[in-house]
């Protein structure tokens, strides 16, 4: 997916990630374990070993950019830098359970991330909008104006995006997801944890990483390992809103270490 620069009025810095999903029929009967049988069978698939530099590949790929970019530079490190508290704005009580869940696996996963569901849409930095697929194009023109709807619609018809405000220090400030609720419970649940993901600032997608869900060619349903490593780097207190890549490379080697030890330890891992 191209990344592209485009103005825009009534938002000083902002940045989109947006996801063209493959639509997955919904599959009502649930594994016995509670879930999915497509993200079970992938669970049971997934490369959880990788190099040094492989993981470092993925990170400075994700974290550096913008796939979708509106505004402002993207050659700094960009993320939130205190608690985020998500909102889910929308009637479908389910979905909202599952992005609950969704949410407080984030947070189990990610050491240095306080992420929590919250009531109030005002007090909250991340707003989960909800809305049927016929209504998307509505909500896009709502969020970003007629003309940046119909482009984003007719070169990328997305299925789900999501896009944050940052300050002049990089820190985000208020990310905004926009998930469509009656595409099927896998297509839901993959664009959940993608989009939120982004939000908190690895908006940058890659085709050249294959096993990162940031790759437009790879659908997850799931926070599988590899994307565990590209979030607890970021959000380790040692990687700095506003930082450059060469400054983020001199302290990687530490950070790698110790994020290595976490990962395997949330995760059980027997490598």
């Amino acid at each position: 997916m191209s990344a592209l620069d485009l103005p825009s009025p009534g938002l000083r810095i902002a940045l989109l990630a947006l996801a063209t999903l493959t639509c997955v029929p919904d599959t009502a009967t649930m594994a016995a374990a509670g879930e999915l049988p497509a993200i079970a069978s992938r669970q049971r698939a997934e490369k959880k070993s990788f190099t040094d530099s492989e993981i470092v590949e993925g990170f400075l790929k994700t974290a550096f950019g913008a796939e979708y970019h509106l505004a402002g530079r993207v050659d700094r490190i960009r993320k939130f830098d205190g608690p985020v508290r998500v909102f889910a704005d929308g009637d479908r009580a389910d979905r909202k359970g599952q992005l609950a869940k969704v949410v407080a696996d984030i947070g189990k996963r990610v050491q240095h991330l306080d992420i929590a569901m919250i009531d109030s849409s005002e007090a909250a930095n991340v707003r989960v909008k909800l809305v049927r697929d016929r209504d998307l194009f509505r909500t896009l023109t709502s969020f970003y104006g007629l003309e940046k709807a119909r482009e984003i619609r007719s070169s990328l018809d997305p299925q789900c995006l999501s896009g944050f405000r940052k300050n002049d220090n990089f820190e985000i400030e208020h990310s905004d997801v926009i998930l469509t609720t009656d595409n099927g419970d896998f297509t839901f649940l993959d664009c959940a944890y993608e989009e939120l993901l982004q939000s908190l600032g690895p908006i940058n997608d890659t085709t050249s990483v294959p096993w990162t869900m940031f790759n437009d060619n790879v659908s997850m349903g799931y926070f599988d390992v590899y994307d565990q490593y590209i979030l607890n780097l970021l959000y380790d207190p040692r990687i700095k809103p506003g930082m450059t890549v060469p400054e983020v490379k001199a302290v990687l080697p530490a950070v790698l270490a110790d994020v290595r030890g976490w990962v395997k330890r949330v995760n059980d891992l027997r490598e």
